[in-house]
This record gives C-alpha cells, structure tokens and sequence, in this order.
C-alpha cells in the first residue's frame, strides 16, 4: 500500500516526534484513514524486532484496526488480548482496555516497545493510566503513540498528562480540499428559536441539554423540521442529532405521522437491537436516524448525505464530530445505483451561527505548503507548552484557543484553489497522470498490475475508473478533484512504490516500434510519444468499451 501524500507526511513527523519526546499525538480528522497511518508508525518501529500493543475501546475496531495493520505491515505476526483470546506471542498485540486493565491481565504483559493508543481522548481514564503505568514500570523508555479524531473531551480534562506534543493534525477541511470527503454544504433554518438557545445556559462540558429540549422539542417546530426535510432533503439518507433521548423518540414519532420511515438509536436500545437499525439504514432501508449524540463516534455511514443539527453545541469540534458522520464518500461496488456529491448539513440551531464553519483551520494551506514536504512547521501552547502543528487553532491538549488574526486579501477563489489541489494532487502522485485529449476529459494512469481513468462527458460529473487487466470497476462519481483522489488511491493500493517509480521513468523513453504500430491500429498519426504517454493512449483505448459500459451503467 503506498501511503497518500498526508498520510506520508504524518507518519513522518510522528516518528520524528516519537524519537524526540518519547511520546506523541496525531490528530487525525474522519476519513483520513488514521488505521493505515497508526499502521505504518507502528510497522517502522517493529522492523527492529521490537513489540507494540495497540488499545482498543471496543470489540470492532479491535478486528478493523488488526486487518488493516495485516494490510499495511503483512510481515509482522499478530495476536489479540481481549475477552476471547489471551495471547502476547505476536509482535503486534491488539488489545482491549476493558480486559487488559484488570490485574491478571497486566501481570502477563511483556515488555513493550510502543504503546499505541486508538482514540486517544480516553486516556485521562484510569483504566488507560493503568495499562500505561504498567508499560512503562516494565519499560522505562516505552514509546506512547496516540491517534484520536476529537481531541478535545466533553469533562475538559486535558491530555498533556500523557502527551506533551501533537505531530500532525489532519483536519477535515484539507481532506474536503483533497477530495477524500465530500464537500459539506451548510444551510441555517430558523424555527424560531435562535433567540431563547442564545440563553441557554452553559454547563462545565457544554450546554445543558434539558433546557435545549424545553426549547426545541415541540410538536410546532418538531412539525417545522419535518416539512422542511420533506421538501428540501428526502431524497436523502439522514441522521437527525438531538439533545436527549425523549427528543430523539419525539422527533422519530413526527416523522413517522408524516409517512416517514424513521429510527431512533441511542444507549438504552439493547446492542443487537441498535445494530439491526443500523444495518437497515446502511441498506437503504431507512431513510431517517434520530440520536442523541450516540453516532458521533466509531460509526460512520457512506450512504449518509443529510445532517440534522437540532441540538446547539458550544465546542466547535462537537459541531465537526456530528457533520463529519455524512462526509465519507459513497462506494458505487456497495451502493450501486447511488451518486453522493456532498453533504447537506441543516442546522435547526445555532451552531454554525455560533462557530462560524466546520474549518478547522485559520487558513486554507497553499498548495505548496512546506509540510507537504515533510517539514513539520511547529509552534508552542502559551498554556502548556506542548509542541503542536501550526495549523492548530486549539491546543489538543489543553484546550488553549489561539486568536486568529485574518490577513488582508485573506480570500480565494474556489475554482482557482480546485485546480491549484488537483495540480498537487497529481504532482504528489506516484504515478503519471497522462491527459489523453485536448478536451482535458480523460486522464489514464498505468502500472504493471492496474490502471485507473477519470473521465467526464460533460465536464461537471467525473467518474473514477479502476481496472486490473480488462476488468474496471467504478470507484466514485465526485467533482474533478475527487475523482482525481479516488483514482490515485486504486492505484496506491495496487502497485508498490518499486513498480510506480519504474513506469513514470517510461516519460523519458520514447515509444516502442510494438506500441508506435499498435496506436497506429487504433488510427493515430505518426506522433512523438514517450513510453509512458503511449501506455495511457493504449491503455484507454483497448478499455475503453469497458470505460464507457461503466459510465454509462452509473449514469
């Protein structure tokens, strides 16, 4: 698996970081694929013979996190320590907190070389400080790695008792920019109850929920949601975020007077109960979740395109917690007939009155940011003087908000800061990204093992194609940048870095006399090609019935 360009970068100033502090964490933002780079931190530092545990909260993400490590790291044996199995003879351990906190548990520990922990705003909870107590009595200079996508926690307690430093931050508006996620569109409805939530009074972690109830949970505005969801978003897979349970059930039951086949999910459904709901959404089957807060973390549905905020949230990365659930982009192979181009955030609140948007960054990077080139920029927390990202703008670790002062001209042109990212995107590729036609419609790379193509009729839609030989399947249909990073993944994932390097190096060689006469078959003039352009051109055209077969099936 060849990393993306982020993914790279991070994995980079983590292990810089891991080497300078003994300990660090990367905050890395839903759909950056933070198991990959959790992965390849950890695979770097097993190739010297060392051992990692890596902590889980729960039982899925302990299968999830191992296969994808197999995928990453497949020369490195692994073993579970969970409520099954008990086992420390991998050199990869994926554990659970809730059985290795217990003291039989612990007492079996090896010595460990790396402590990665997943989700890692847990870690102020005393069955975390346990295991990390133990660790580090059995090894005094034992690596602490964390990765978690909300570092900041509701109770305020801060982080810097286990991490003084953050490696990288990986936020939701370069993914977006990046074409990893779809684009979130906000949209701000009032109901009549901006003024009584601008009240409301604010606890110690956020607003006090109750009152927030009292205010939104009426039969009236309850009515209101609905009808405006009915005209605006029906055709879209939803989840509504409430302030409690009753509000939840309330706003099930008002969609349900409306014909509307709605579910409520929250902590007091039992576990096999919850999960059917959700496996029926995930299917289609239900068009709308009411929660109060239960999805924000650990569950994430591609079929989702709609996000009802009908709660208000005084921390901005709640806000981003609860939007982030509709951003992953759709997979045609496990949703065929579907096209998800962005995602409908309709606020019923005043969150995105109150913070603004869901950027977490002061300002969107150039595309030549020197931290693409792994240079991590850095500065210091006036609070508790951890070493963080200088795109930051509140302490992962203390909660210390930096004031953001905008410069004059601070604006950009969308369209112009598109091309600039599709531009880097290609320049970053391992791959060469060959433009077939003066149209600029059809861009085909190749490798020894795949081939991928986006393709546009129009201009507005663009399909991502991969194939292996002449089976293609359909990757995404996005705007032009997503397409782009779609199909740059395919390829990623099945070449290896050695073969990507080889065929780029074909730019430099002209076409061969066998590929000079097969082009000449498929009607081209004599023509200047290198080697690789030459492989792209016969590359599309001996696909390109299969090409046009899955464009037009998905349109």
């Amino acid at each position: 698996m060849i990393l993306r360009p982020y993914q790279g970068r991070a994995v980079k100033n983590c292990l810089d970081a891991l080497k300078k502090h003994g300990n660090t964490l990367l905050v890395s933002a839903t759909g950056s694929g933070k198991t990959v780079m959790l992965s390849a931190v950890a695979g770097e530092r097993l190739t010297g013979g060392g051992r990692v545990l890596v902590l889980q909260h729960r039982d899925e993400l302990t299968g999830q996190n191992s296969r994808t490590f197999r995928q990453v790291c497949p020369d490195f044996p692994v073993s579970y320590y969970c409520a099954d199995q008990k086992s420390w003879r991998g050199q990869a351990t994926f554990g659970m907190v809730q059985t290795l906190c217990r003291d039989t548990a612990l007492d079996s520990m090896p010595r460990l070389d790396l402590l990665v922990i997943d989700e890692a705003h847990h870690v102020t909870a005393d069955s975390y400080q346990r295991i990390i107590e133990r660790a580090r009595a059995l090894n005094p200079d034992l690596a602490v790695f964390g990765v978690t996508a909300t570092p900041e926690r509701s109770d305020r307690r801060g982080l810097a008792g286990t991490f003084d430093n953050v490696a990288d931050a990986i936020t939701i508006t370069e993914l977006v920019r990046a074409g990893h996620l779809v684009p979130p569109v906000g949209r701000v409805i009032d109901i009549g109850t901006q003024d009584q939530l601008r009240r409301v009074k604010r606890s110690a972690a956020d607003y006090d929920m109750a009152e927030v109830e009292a205010i939104q949970n009426t039969t009236i505005h309850n009515r209101q949601i609905v009808d405006y969801w009915l005209e605006h978003s029906s055709d879209r897979p939803s989840v509504a975020f409430c302030s409690t349970v009753k509000h939840a059930e309330d706003m099930r039951d008002a969609f349900r007077v409306a014909g509307v086949a709605a579910e409520a999910v929250h902590g007091e459904l039992g576990t096999k109960e919850r999960r059917a709901i959700l496996a029926a959404y995930d299917r289609g089957e239900i068009p709308m979740l009411c929660n109060p807060m239960i999805l924000t973390e650990g569950w994430d549905a591609q079929i989702c395109s709609a996000i009802l905020l009908l709660r208000t949230s005084s921390q901005k990365s709640t806000m981003i917690q609860m939007a982030g659930r509709g951003l992953r982009k759709l997979d045609p192979r496990r949703y065929p007939g579907r096209v998800k181009r962005d995602c409908l955030i309709l606020d019923f609140g005043i969150s995105l009155l109150t913070h603004g948007d869901l950027n977490v960054d002061a300002v969107l990077g150039k595309a030549k940011d020197p931290a693409e080139k792994g240079e991590a920029r850095k500065k210091s927390c006036p609070e508790c003087k951890a070493e963080l990202p200088v795109q930051v703008r509140e302490c992962p670790l203390c909660g210390y908000e930096f004031k953001v002062e905008l410069t004059e001209g601070g604006f950009y042109n969308e369209l112009e800061e598109l091309r600039l990212i599709e531009i880097d995107l290609l320049n970053n590729s391992p791959f060469r990204w060959i433009s077939l036609f003066e149209s600029d419609r059809v861009l085909v790379a190749t490798g020894f093992d795949s081939w991928a193509a986006v393709c546009s009729m129009d201009g507005e839609n663009w399909f991502s194609i991969g194939g292996q030989g002449r089976e293609a399947q359909l990757l995404t249909i996005a705007n032009r940048v997503g397409a782009v990073a779609s199909a740059d993944d395919f390829m990623r994932a099945n070449e290896t870095s050695r073969s990507a390097k080889k065929a780029a190096g074909w730019m430099g060689h002209p076409a061969s006399q066998k590929q000079e006469q097969t082009l000449g078959r498929f009607g081209y003039a004599g023509g200047h090609y290198s080697k690789i352009e030459a492989a792209a051109h016969l590359t599309f055209n001996f696909n390109r019935q299969t090409i046009e077969r899955v464009m037009g099936v998905a349109a």
